[in-house]
């Protein structure tokens, strides 16, 4: 069995030796590398590449933001997880921009933080119910806009056209739902539900799920 390599980046020592000890008693996890703060991270990265990343917010030396912009700069296959106590609306609005894969608040516990390195690593993303109540609150409070509809029934945005399909396999996306749940709930294929994926992805210009899911919030496409 393969198993997915895991970095841990936090400049809390008694927390990161603690999720560390959790993290290895993950059958298929195997953590290559630890880190206080994000340029250690960065020059530790050289010598062992992980699949996915565990990063803290608030670090000195390189913050969470920086690292996470760096990382998406230079190594963007590479999946972040953010790991945080910070529960405000407008960090996890803005990491996801970003690029990160998943926002999981420091209280979690272990199921989760494990249920987020497999969603990640599986549909490039991970919204548990704390983000998707920040995406709804967003929703909420998002001003009036008048979307113009033709008679194929297109939704035309002032930056993306997307078609009804698409449409409703980003709404099912930005619900949480994985590829394989999309292709039960509309009876699709998964190899066509991630060609609508990768197809949204490229007509919202962004870079990954997580990326597309915040564009669409921010764009009112949901």
């Amino acid at each position: 069995m393969k198993k997915i390599k895991i970095a841990l980046a936090d400049d809390h020592n008694l927390f990161r030796k603690g999720m560390a000890s959790v993290l290895s008693q993950v059958p298929d996890f195997e953590l290559v590398l630890e880190a206080s703060n994000g340029q250690e991270l960065i020059d530790k990265l050289t010598r062992r590449m992980p699949d996915v990343v565990l990063l803290d917010l608030e670090m000195p030396v390189m913050d969470g933001i920086a690292t996470t912009e760096y990382i998406r700069e230079n190594h963007p296959d590479v999946k972040i997880i953010m790991l945080t106590m910070h529960d405000e609306d407008r960090f996890v609005l803005h990491l996801l921009e970003k690029g990160v894969s998943g926002y999981v608040l420091k209280d979690a516990d272990l199921d989760e933080v494990e249920k987020a390195v497999h969603r990640v690593m599986d549909d490039g993303v991970y919204l548990n119910d704390f983000v998707s109540k920040v995406m709804h609150r967003k929703m909420v409070n998002k001003p009036t806009t008048v979307i113009k509809q033709t008679s194929t029934s297109t939704l035309y945005n002032s930056k993306v056209l997307l078609s009804e399909r698409e449409k409703e396999v980003l709404k099912l996306i930005c619900e949480g739902l994985s590829t394989a749940e999309i292709s039960e709930k509309i009876f699709l294929s998964p190899r066509t539900v991630e060609g609508h994926r990768l197809r949204i992805l490229e007509k919202t210009g962004t870079k990954n799920t997580a990326g597309m899911v915040a564009y669409a919030f921010k764009n009112n496409l949901v």
